[in-house]
């Protein structure tokens, strides 16, 4: 079948991938999960089981169900059982500490909660934590594959719909609290079908899969497509650089998607000038933009890195550039996917701006998102019609390609993870002593970005640097944690009360330059 085949009036929900592929590919390998392999029609017979199970329990078409699990089987075959039965699947960063778990729990009312057992401790404690607590299985064939609880309300039955939900993905906004964007299996299938028009995958693929499934790249950047057609999804718990070279070597990895850290850590392992690239066709960067060193480094090694551009609420795949292009424009980010749409908007008069221009870069289109959950305010905020603010400011040059020029929202980067500085503030004057805070992003050559906090003791108080990043680790996530506390007497405001962030950013970038940096967690 054609792509444009697909084109049609049938539905383009996600679950159907994984039957209509065991019908056409049983014997092929879908994934392979630390050694242990899967096939096509094994992986889809667990989904249909696992789906009849959730439906005979009363779960369907307007229910979440939330996990805590790392990457793996499992979690692939809970993913298209949801799908199946028209349940959106709400996959919860097991990064975060207890206290942030419990909120988005609280924020994403799921009906049933899965987990993972080597996530039992930090689950059972954010639940402990809820007024209410939902119903919990485990998954797995011996869990959830097995019996499934009963649903407290028992949903509508009907069949799936493009516009169902399909996934809940909490993204840091430029505000205190994550917010749950909702993703459609139109979304899901728009983006997808522009990544194959664009960065195509065959069946004969090997696809690495090294992103934790809480974020969208983990599922709509190469993974579903692989899936969709007949290619080996090679699935990682974890980023460890020498066994990701390992893997490149013994299983053939043609694809992988990662962040620039990850590339830029494997190109600085030890073993990287011996090892084996030769089967990979299709290395793809996203996440944050990658500087022309990185590019050049592995260009040296006869790959180069194509660079793209997204955000979670397009599902994410906005701009992409073309491995052959990176030389011919550095730092770039690249021209639209097929099916989306995008605009240069000059951020005071709102109107859009033609030819070369620097403005906010607004998206259209089939795959952008269809709203944060239970939050209508910041739904709309992020609207202007139908055209989603993305809040950067980009830079388009005179062949149509795209720059990154600065972040409008006050989110920095760090290893692929977006922090919002509202949301470690937040944290940082949970601690009595702290009577303010401010943190901001500065560069860093591993990490893209780190944090730089500067605080603001209550009168009086005898706090210590170690004493604040021992707070925040209590209650934040490691990559949300400053790496450098600076104490100062007031935080910089402009006329109009507002934080000066640029100001601090310049004394912050002034302060990591002269320090010895330590790249680790």
């Amino acid at each position: 079948m054609t792509w444009d085949a697909l084109l049609d009036d049938e539905p383009h929900t996600i679950g159907r991938w994984i039957t209509d592929r065991a019908a056409q590919s049983p014997h092929g390998i879908a994934i392979d999960d630390r050694g242990v392999t899967i096939d096509y029609a094994t992986l889809a017979a667990r989904a249909l089981g696992l789906a009849d199970g959730l439906r005979a329990a009363g779960y369907g078409p307007g229910q979440r169900i939330a996990t805590v699990s790392g990457n793996s089987t499992d979690h692939v075959v809970a993913f298209f059982a949801c799908a199946l039965a028209g349940v959106a699947l709400v996959p919860l960063s097991w990064r975060l500490t207890p206290r942030e778990l419990t909120d988005v729990l609280r924020r994403s009312e799921p009906a049933l909660v899965l987990i993972e057992d080597d996530y039992a401790t930090l689950a059972g404690e954010a639940l402990r934590a809820l007024d209410t607590e939902p119903l919990v299985a485990t998954l797995g064939t011996t869990g959830v594959e097995a019996s499934v609880p009963f649903a407290a309300e028992r949903a509508q039955r009907r069949p799936v719909r493009d516009d169902d939900p399909v996934l809940v993905i909490f993204t840091s906004g430029s505000e205190a609290a994550p917010k749950g964007v909702v993703l459609t299996h139109a979304n899901c299938f728009w983006t997808n079908l522009a990544l194959a028009r664009t960065l195509p995958l065959t069946e004969d693929d090997v696809v690495l899969a090294m992103l934790p499934q809480f974020h969208i790249a983990a599922w709509n950047c190469q993974p579903l497509l692989a899936w969709w057609v007949g290619a080996t999804v090679v699935l990682e718990r974890s980023f460890q650089p020498s066994r990701a070279l390992q893997l490149i070597r013994e299983r053939r990895v043609t694809a992988m998607m990662g962040v620039p850290t990850q590339y830029a850590l494997l190109a600085a392992e030890r073993t990287w000038a011996d090892s084996d690239l030769s089967s990979l066709r299709l290395a793809v960067v996203g996440g944050a933009t990658m500087s022309i060193d990185l590019y050049e480094e592995w260009a040296a090694r006869g790959i180069a890195l194509a660079q793209g551009y997204g955000l979670t609420e397009a599902a994410p795949n906005v701009l992409h550039l073309a491995a052959d292009e990176g030389a011919r424009h550095p730092g770039a980010v690249g021209r639209p996917y097929p099916h989306v749409s995008v605009s240069i908007v000059d951020p005071d008069t709102q109107l859009a701006l033609e030819g070369p221009a620097t403005g906010e870069l607004w998206v259209r289109g089939p795959s952008v998102f269809a709203g944060y959950l239970g939050d209508p305010e910041s739904t709309d905020r992020a609207f202007a019609g139908e055209w989603l603010r993305t809040g950067d400011l980009v830079r388009r040059d005179a062949d149509g390609v795209f720059h990154v020029v600065d972040r409008i929202k006050d989110i920095y980067i760090s290893g692929g993870e977006n922090v919002a500085p509202a949301e470690v503030e937040l944290a940082l004057t949970l601690h009595p002593l702290i009577e303010a805070a401010a943190v901001v992003g500065v560069p860093d050559a591993v990490w893209g970005e780190r944090g730089v906090a500067f605080v603001v003791p209550a009168p009086d108080a005898l706090l210590s640097a170690d004493e604040v990043v021992a707070h925040a680790r209590r209650n934040l996530a490691a990559f949300k944690v400053p790496v450098h506390v600076e104490f100062v007497s007031s935080l910089p405001r402009s006329t109009i009360e507002k934080l000066a962030r640029s100001r601090l950013r310049d004394r912050a970038r002034r302060l990591w330059e002269g320090m010895d940096h330590e790249h680790s967690r």
